[in-house]
This record gives structure tokens, sequence and C-alpha cells, in this order.
């Protein structure tokens, strides 16, 4: 073989061994392509997770959540100082004027403080609660959900009702939708605000429970001289301290203010069975609250009246033992010129069924001085309507 051959196999070999080289340096490159691509798979996956993350955030929201939001700053805790007073034990003994000249009267007062809650109606400060919360407060605190503290004042209270109108000195104030309470569907979904056992002072937000509408139009006992009538029954919980706070339906408006809570065996907390005056008629007390300081019910009906049991039922041979007789009409009073005669059955008032004298005494209590009312009556088994003017006393 001669030179110039042996010079090209070598070049050969040369070259075939450079492009070998080449490949397998390549091949070895793989791996950190790999893994660039496993980056960028990384940062595809981390974006993923976190759009993910706001879809789950997103669907976590729903009417109920961004009900709360709305309505929350317009809730207020309210905490009241009350000066009650006492009659002593011995009082019958120390009434008598030879042991008060000597001893003085033994009556004493003592200050009591309570708390409820309440919710703005207005950007320039009126709230509203119930009577029983702050009807006799000879100081009113108002305390906010951005944690500000006011003093307030009452406008006017009606204990008959259980309403209170407060005012606190600010403006531009957040302030609750009032709603319908006519339009109120049992079924459907409420949210009960209020500041329950204190809790509100923790961290200046409202405790929020939800339930349904369970009934409407209830028509409760009078309790310690307040009536409550057309009540809305709610299964959402109501405990102590929640009185006065707003009923909410889910589209953020206020149809009732939570008022009560029936209990069994002792239990004082939430059983199922709460109770919120619907807002139609707060609306109309305010309204009155805010133009006169109280609600005028001066007037006279001049009725006695007995509930009907099963031996009056019997006499007046009667399929039902509900509503009242009428044991005596007063002369010149609403009743004598209204036609009422002695045993006459109420049956009913206006719109109100009457079931027995504690029921005829609520309903007088939603009519004012100087309206005129309707009583559907029984007279000798047959059915007659009669009209009463209220007049004044």
């Amino acid at each position: 073989m001669n030179n110039s051959k042996k010079i090209i196999l070598s070049f050969s070999f040369v070259l075939i061994v450079v492009i070998a080289l080449y490949f397998v340096l390549s091949s070895s490159k793989k791996p950190l392509d790999f893994y660039e691509a496993d980056n960028n798979y990384s940062v595809a996956g981390y974006q993923d997770k976190s759009q993910a993350n706001d879809e789950i955030t997103n669907s976590r929201k729903n009417i109920i959540t961004e009900t709360v939001k709305k309505v929350s700053p317009a809730v207020v805790g309210i905490n009241v100082t009350e000066i009650r007073q006492y009659e002593s034990p011995f009082g019958s003994f120390f009434d008598d004027p030879f042991f008060k000249q000597f001893f003085g009267g033994r009556d004493y007062n003592q200050t009591v403080k309570e708390l409820g809650s309440g919710f703005i109606i207005s950007p320039e400060g009126y709230i509203v609660t119930n009577d029983h919360v702050a009807g006799n407060a000879s100081e009113i605190t108002v305390t906010m959900t951005n944690g500000k503290q006011y003093q307030a004042k009452l406008i006017g209270s009606d204990k008959a009702s259980d309403i209170a109108l407060i005012k606190v000195d600010a403006d531009n104030l957040p302030y609750e939708i009032l709603g319908n309470s006519n339009d109120i569907m049992i079924g459907e979904w409420v949210i009960a605000f209020g500041n329950p056992f204190g809790l509100f002072e923790i961290n200046d937000k409202p405790t929020v429970t939800v339930g349904v509408v369970s009934s409407t139009g209830m028509n409760l006992e009078p309790m310690n001289n307040r009536y409550y009538l057309n009540m809305i029954q709610t299964d959402a919980a109501i405990n102590g301290g929640n009185s006065g706070g707003p009923l909410v339906n889910s589209n953020g408006e206020v149809i009732g203010m939570n008022t009560l809570i029936f209990t069994a065996g002792g239990n004082q907390g939430n059983i199922g069975l709460g109770f919120a005056i619907p807002i139609n008629k707060i609306k109309r007390i305010i309204k009155e609250l805010k133009e006169n300081g109280k609600i005028d019910r001066d007037f006279s009906v001049g009725l006695r009246i007995q509930s009907i049991d099963e031996g009056i039922a019997k006499y007046y041979k009667l399929n039902t033992n509900k509503g009242v007789i009428v044991t005596q009409v007063l002369n010149g009073t609403p009743a004598d010129k209204a036609g009422i005669q002695v045993g006459d059955i109420i049956v009913q008032v206006e719109n109100y069924k009457i079931n027995n004298s504690e029921t005829l005494e609520s309903v007088f209590q939603e009519f004012r001085t100087g309206q005129t009312i309707t009583l559907n009556l029984l007279r000798d088994g047959k059915s007659i309507t009669c009209k009463m003017t209220l007049t004044k006393r």
C-alpha cells in the first residue's frame, strides 16, 4: 500500500471517529433538554394550581357569603346601663308611716349592665333595636364593625311592640336595606346577625347563623306587657344577645328583627324556635317614634270580655272554643257606639283572628287613636260586622 492510500485511510478513520464523538456528545445533552422540559412543565403546573385555587375560592363564594359581606358593616353591638329600682323584701313592713319616720323607705336602685344587637337604617346614624334592649337605658354604647364606639341617645321606644329607635352622632355610616316582610316565603334562606353573649366585643364582628323561614303570622302570648303578633319564625340560631339584630333574606334585605327564642327543659340556648318582628311593622313604628317620640294608643274600647271555654262553647252551640265573649259594654264608649252587645262573640278584628282574650288584647295594640276598625261577631248564631272608632280616652 502506497503512502497516499495510507493517508486517505487515516483521514477517513479520523473523520469517522469525529462523527461518532459528535453523536455521542449530542445524545449526552438530552438529560439537560429533558430537565428544561420538566422545568417548563413545573411552571405550567404551578400556574394551573394557582388557577385551580382561584376557581375553588370562587366556587366557595355564594349568595350567603356575599350577603354576609354586604350586611355586616351596618350591624352593631349595643351595651346599655340601666338603673333599676328594687323593693325590699321588708317593704310592706317599712311602708308603715310609723316606721318610715325612723328608718325611711326601703326601696333601692341598682345599676345593671345589659347587651344586645342593632342595625343602622340611615347614613346619619339612626339604629333600630328592641325596647327590651335599650328602652330603659340610662347609657347606651354602640360598637361598629370597624371598632369605633359611639354614645347613643334614645329617640323613642315602644314597649308594647318591643321596638326602640336610637341615634349616634355620625355621618356617612353604612346602613341596611329594609325589605318587605309581606313577600316572605316559608322555606327561604335567612341569615341572623347579632351579638350573642357579647361575642361582638372580641373581634368587632357580628355572629352569623343561617336557617330558613319556618313560619309566618305567628301570634304569641303577651310577655311583660309586650305584644308579639305576626311574628316570623326561623330555625336560624338566635341566642341571648341576638335581640335587636337583623334577620336578612338572601338578597341582603332586612325582613325582621331578632327578638325572642322559645326554650324547653330549662335550656337557655337555641332549640330552633326563634322569632323576629316583621320589618313592615318596624317601619311603621319607627316613623311614629321619629315624629312623636311615642305611639299614640290613648283610647279606651269600653269592653269586658272572657275567653271561650268548653262550657261557653257548649252553651252557645259553637263548633270551636276560639274567640271571646262580651260580658259588659260601658255606656258611651267606642264599643257601645259600635253597637256591640253583651253575649256577642268576637271572632275577628280587621285581619286578625281572635283565639282568646290575650290575642284580642294584643290586637288592639296594633291600632291608633282615631282609627276606625272592623269587627266580626257572632250574635245568636249569625255572623255580623260592625265598625268601631277608637276615640281618645
